[in-house]
């Protein structure tokens, strides 16, 4: 029963999307230019210092009948393929129904004409391919990895097309999820970091798309009828709206083929409209109260839309700050320095229109607003005095060395090519973007995050107990108090 589970997975990360940071797209592959995705990657003692061999990918594109655009790499290390299909069908297009998009995507291979959602998962299993899905803000996604031999293929498209062409969104599986749904709205509750996401997403992005939950609430949950889902199917997962990424053993002509069949496969009609722009929030802080040891501290401003030009500085300007793990000037400064925290981390996601610029951490509850003054310090410094030249040194070679490891597989490279297929990013972006992060110097990472930040600008959500606060304790080398091993929720 694989597909239920891909199914609860999807609604539980919908949840929690809100928190979400998305790091760059990174791919460049280690193989040399004339060899196969996926080979001749060199070891760390091969390179001996030096950066791991470049290759681009030969990323073909076109346009279905339809219209939907294909993005196709030709690989034939093994003999299969994956195939993934981005809509516009996030919850940014719910309108005045919260959770209807996740809903639908959810429903997808719940049925479809002749086949139960158990023929459905036992189809696929059988001919040794895998279909999953999941729902988010900008987008909604369907894939399939299948052998590439026809025999197995073959069928395997059949019954992909018909699952995302033309589910029946049976009503028994429409209550059972609903259910599963309405369940995780009374677990959310007792989750001080979802009551947080969610609240600063609502003092963020006001009365824009981007601002409800993607899963919706109780109320519009309960409300959802089987004709919303047909009706939102037949406009959100329409050709026109549609993105089809392919990656794998096929040939030009069988990638076309593909393409089509699952195109013509889909409901008929065009792109959706562009989304609106955001209007900047008022700064401040929310405090909402939790019994708990510690407190949820979230800080976001409005950050960059996908295809913004400083995309590369900032990634790197980010890494340094607080997306760079335990080398970054809010790790160091907040949890190796003071043991104040598990983890902090910052970053950009880059949406359709501007997604958040989010720093997120958690802390013991009497050292909540000194640890957040902290937080706001730290980037109101980094933003006065800009990178050293050594933390961009150091961010450019972690960036060099992680590039193959992005496109290791099939699967990776598809969601590579479905970013730049779904954000009309150029298909010369990955190297382009490696070209640029590895070029960008202290003074461009500086110019370009103050451009986009201001620590003063900051919508501020808290979540944990009223609770008289104390002094933080001094910065050392070897912190008095380590901080605990897992954090609250």
């Amino acid at each position: 029963m694989m597909m239920r589970k891909h199914a609860l997975h999807s609604l539980l990360l919908a949840a929690s999307l809100s928190a979400l940071v998305a790091l760059p797209v990174r791919a460049d592959d280690a193989a040399s230019p004339d060899a196969p995705l996926g080979q001749n990657l060199q070891s760390l003692k091969e390179l001996d210092g030096k950066p791991p061999a470049r290759r681009e990918m030969n990323i073909q594109s076109w346009k279905t009948a339809e219209g939907a655009k294909v993005l196709f790499v030709e690989s034939r290390e093994l003999p299969m393929f994956d195939m993934r299909l981005i809509f516009a069908a996030g919850s940014s297009q719910d309108q005045n129904t919260p959770g209807l998009a996740l809903l639908t995507n959810a429903m997808l291979n719940e049925g479809v004409k002749g086949k139960d959602v158990t023929a459905i998962a036992q189809g696929f299993e059988g001919l040794g391919a895998d279909f999953d899905n999941g729902s988010y803000r900008d987008m909604a996604m369907v894939s399939l990895r299948s052998l590439s031999d026809k025999s197995k293929r073959d069928p395997a498209l059949k019954l992909f097309s018909e699952v995302v062409g033309q589910p029946t969104f049976p009503s028994a599986s429409l209550a059972r999820i609903k259910n599963q749904l309405l369940a995780s709205f009374e677990y959310q509750k007792q989750n001080p970091g979802v009551i947080a996401s969610k609240a600063l997403f609502e003092k963020l992005y006001g009365n824009h798309p981007y601002a409800h939950p993607s899963d919706g609430n109780p109320k519009s949950i309960s409300a959802i009828t089987q004709a919303q889902l047909k009706a939102f199917h037949a406009k959100a997962y329409a050709g026109g709206n549609a993105v089809i990424a392919l990656v794998g053993d096929l040939s030009r002509s069988e990638a076309e083929a593909i393409a089509a069949q699952v195109s013509a496969a889909l409901p008929k009609g065009p792109a959706m409209a562009k989304l609106p722009e955001p209007t900047e929030p008022k700064p401040g802080v929310t405090h909402i109260e939790f019994p708990s040891n510690q407190t949820h501290l979230m800080l976001a401003q409005l950050g960059i839309s996908r295809n913004d030009p400083d995309y590369a500085a900032l990634s790197v300007g980010n890494s340094v700050l607080g997306g760079g793990g335990f080398g970054s000037r809010l790790m160091t400064e907040v949890r190796e320095k003071r043991g104040l925290t598990y983890g902090v981390s910052s970053g950009f996601t880059g949406m359709r229109v501007p997604g958040p610029f989010t720093i997120g951490l958690q802390t013991r509850a009497e050292l909540s607003e000194n640890t957040l003054k902290l937080v706001q310090d730290q980037v109101r410094e980094f933003l006065d005095k800009g990178p050293t030249q050594k933390e961009i040194d150091d961010v450019k070679r972690e960036l060099s060395g992680s590039f193959p490891l992005s496109a290791a597989s099939n699967s990776a490279i598809a969601a590579q090519l479905g970013a730049i297929g779904f954000y009309d990013l150029p298909l010369t972006f990955l190297e382009d973007y490696l070209n640029q992060a590895e070029a960008v110097t202290v003074e461009q990472v500086k110019a370009a995050m103050n451009k986009h930040l201001s620590a003063d600008k900051m919508v501020i959500v808290t979540v944990g107990p009223t609770v008289a606060q104390k002094p933080l304790p001094p910065p050392t080398d070897k912190p008095a108090r380590q901080p605990v091993g897992v954090p609250e929720h």
